[in-house]
């Protein structure tokens, strides 16, 4: 059986992230051929165009790590309403130089949790933007907009809240559809 491998990509830096602890979360749910590989974006430079002819080490990583994967997880969290700028920095590295754009065609998802009753629609919608504008075919519906809670995570790092795991593997069961239709194509 062969894998598909998915570059999980978090926009937060935190040490105690609820997205993170959500996108730990959503790989129990997926099929055992899917492989999560979280991708490392908390040592890229600022972006500078100048920089587009000698990238730096990080980014050709980065590069390197999405081009072998097979679909794209975007778990963000929502600051000021907007997705946060160090998500914004990984998705201008790995687009660039113009020509290069790593992302381009993959599949995505996109998804995320705060502590506030929307959780990151604004954010996941500022996101999708970028996605669309980038090439990257981004799963529409189902919609995620998480809101955490006590409970949400159980002591193994599953989701813990019977209706919020049963909604996410349906999430997820649709992630998985879109990807391996667009891995068909």
């Amino acid at each position: 059986m062969s894998q598909t491998r998915i570059a999980v990509i978090v926009g937060s830096l935190r040490k105690d992230s609820f997205n993170q602890k959500l996108a730990l979360a959503l790989a129990h749910l997926a099929p055992s051929d899917f492989t999560f590989e979280h991708l490392r974006i908390d040592d890229l430079p600022l972006y500078n165009q100048d920089d587009d002819g000698n990238q730096a080490p990080p980014v050709k990583r980065l590069k390197t790590e999405i081009a072998a994967a097979q679909g794209l997880l975007f778990v963000t969290p929502e600051y000021n309403r907007a997705f946060p700028g160090v998500l914004k920095n990984a998705i201008d590295h790995a687009s660039r130089p113009y020509g290069q754009n790593a992302w381009a065609g993959k599949p995505a998802g996109v998804l995320g949790i705060s502590v506030g009753a929307i959780g990151t629609a604004v954010a996941q919608q500022h996101l999708r933007t970028v996605l669309a504008y980038l090439d990257v075919p981004t799963l529409g519906q189902p919609e995620a907009f998480l809101q955490a809670k006590d409970g949400l995570f159980d002591d193994k790092g599953h989701i813990g809240i019977e209706g919020t795991k049963k909604f996410l593997q349906g999430w997820m069961d649709k992630y998985v559809a879109w990807v391996k239709s667009h891995a068909a194509a």
